[in-house]
């Protein structure tokens, strides 16, 4: 069980995280109304949009893998940790960096939906893996926001 100064919803919405982050990886994050040319689909997933580059720019999948998947799920197995009691919570610094590191996939992601609306000639749609995904950052950030409360009370 988690220790008495953490909130159970906190918990709770802590697990679900690693329900829904999978989720919003394989999610559609745009659509467009023609194929995309450096991802020669119409519509880009975290997992489609990797495979794609992975294929064309090495250095950009693995800082967009280590973003988009490997920050958020090493934060999230990091609090659960310190939920039950596990890792102290002198970790929470740290934890917080790598919620700030997957908040910045979510801006590179709609740097890129701005790029390809501006060189494009069509339509770019935001789909809702890319809610999802800011979704579950920002959860995440909330989470961690009330353990570092719990510490400091």
């Amino acid at each position: 069980m988690a220790g008495p100064a953490v909130p159970r919803w906190a918990v709770a919405v802590n697990l679900a995280l690693f329900v829904l982050f999978p989720v919003s990886w394989f999610a559609p994050l745009l659509r467009a109304g023609l194929d995309l040319p450096l991802f020669g689909t119409r519509a880009i997933s975290v997992v489609s949009g990797l495979q794609s580059l992975w294929e064309t720019d090495v250095f950009l999948a693995l800082a967009v893998t280590f973003l988009a998947v490997f920050c958020p799920i090493l934060k999230t197995i990091g609090l659960c940790l310190i939920h039950f009691g596990l890792l102290r919570r002198k970790a929470l610094p740290a934890l917080e960096v790598l919620g700030k590191l997957a908040m910045a996939d979510i801006f590179l992601i709609a740097l890129y939906i701005v790029v390809a609306k501006g060189v494009a000639l069509t339509r770019i749609e935001t789909g809702w893996g890319l809610y999802l995904f800011t979704f579950c950052v920002l959860c995440s950030i909330g989470v961690s926001h009330f353990s570092e409360r719990q510490r400091a009370a």
